[in-house]
């Protein structure tokens, strides 16, 4: 995107009906933009020729060296980020979706530890991974931040301590207020530096946007069961819609040890396979990872099941009541109605409950609730 902030940009977004006026975007616009401004004062070098020439910039002051713009699912935050990231100068910079960022971070620690085993074996990896991570970028956007993970917790104060210390200017989105990250979670006294990390070095935003945007989408769309032989290109259709047509990409999960596909994602919306996730070996806790973890889910090809595909359907039950509990929206293309998946075999009759479950996925009324990530 070629303009100069992000007031333009937005205005731009207007003027073009790809927006509609929103007084709480329009708000939270007006203070990204005066952010941008301090920024653009601390980005003009210093001092002499010599800082001129290593374009040093100035130390950045306590709350402006980031933000943390937080608010409820589908009010525009994400959408708010990527504008302000597009129209921020930087040398380096980095977009990622705050799970696929602490995959990432995990990862390295782990990369770090292997290759160090031999000399440092009560090294601290973590100034080593902050040193790396600002030499990569000086300008971080984290999205949709959900802390679940106490060993994610018991990194973050520290890490992001070290990376601001580093003068790495941050945002993250959440649809959490900062004192409740990681509410009620193992060791939470020890993640309490975090929270007191970002009230004293970022500007903290709520987007208290009046229109839910994501539900506006979902009632837009004709159905979210999906029959019949255009069912995959309305499939992909919704996907595209969901995703404001990004580039959606693969990752790998660490759940207990083990690795989970997911095959295809952006942001917090992740697209499976019904082979991918009931006709392989996986388990309730991959289920609970991706119900926290995305807010709407797209699921291919869920078939008729016969007596022979009972593990299939047993593994399908615990998905659906995952995604249930969580209320993890779902769209999904099916061989035949909801009632027909699975009419005799082990579990047939409990299947009645998904079925039911099913139905009940694609009513306004859940469409609505609020998605719960703990």
């Amino acid at each position: 995107m070629s303009h100069a902030t992000i007031t333009a940009a937005y205005e731009a977004l207007l003027a073009s009906g790809r927006l509609v006026p929103d007084a709480a975007q329009a708000e939270a616009v007006a203070q990204l933009a005066e952010i941008q401004e301090q920024w653009a004062a601390a980005d003009v070098p210093q001092g002499g020729k010599l800082s001129r020439i290593f374009n040093r910039r100035k130390p950045v002051a306590a709350h402006t060296q980031g933000l943390y713009l937080w608010g409820d699912v589908g009010r525009g935050k994400s959408m708010l980020m990527d504008l302000f990231y597009e129209t921020t100068p930087a040398r380096s910079k980095r977009r990622v979706h705050y799970h696929a960022f602490m995959i990432d971070v995990h990862a390295r620690i782990h990369g770090w530890r292997e290759e160090n085993r031999e000399h440092l074996k009560d090294g601290d990896p973590i100034p080593p991974l902050a040193a790396a991570l600002a030499k990569e970028a000086e300008f971080l956007c984290l999205d949709e931040m959900q802390v679940t993970d106490v060993a994610d917790a018991m990194i973050l104060g520290r890490l992001f301590t070290e990376l601001l210390n580093r003068n790495v200017r941050v945002v993250f989105t959440s649809n959490r207020v900062p004192d409740d990250l990681y509410l009620n979670g193992l060791q939470r006294d020890r993640f309490l530096k975090f929270i007191a990390l970002i009230h004293e070095k970022l500007t903290v935003i709520r987007l208290q946007s009046a229109e839910d945007y994501r539900l506006k989408q979902l009632k837009a769309m004709d159905e979210v069961y999906l029959t019949g032989d255009g069912a995959k290109a309305q499939l992909d259709e919704a996907f595209a819609q969901l995703t404001k047509g990004k580039i959606a990409q693969s990752s790998i999960a660490s759940v207990q040890g083990h690795d989970l596909l997911i095959p295809s994602a952006s942001g917090d919306v992740a697209r499976f396979h019904f082979a991918d996730l009931c006709s392989k070996a996986v388990g309730a806790a991959d289920y609970e990872y991706i119900a926290q973890h995305f807010n709407t889910v797209l699921l291919d090809g869920i078939p008729l099941l016969n007596p022979e595909k009972r593990n299939e359907a047993k593994r399908f039950v615990t998905l659906i009541d995952t995604l249930y509990e969580h209320k993890t929206k779902l769209i999904c293309s099916a061989a035949d109605a909801p009632e027909a998946l699975y009419p005799a075999g082990d579990g047939s009759f409990e299947f009645h409950r998904t079925a039911s479950r099913l139905r009940e996925m694609q009513s306004e009324t859940y469409l609505a609730a609020s998605h719960k990530v703990a």
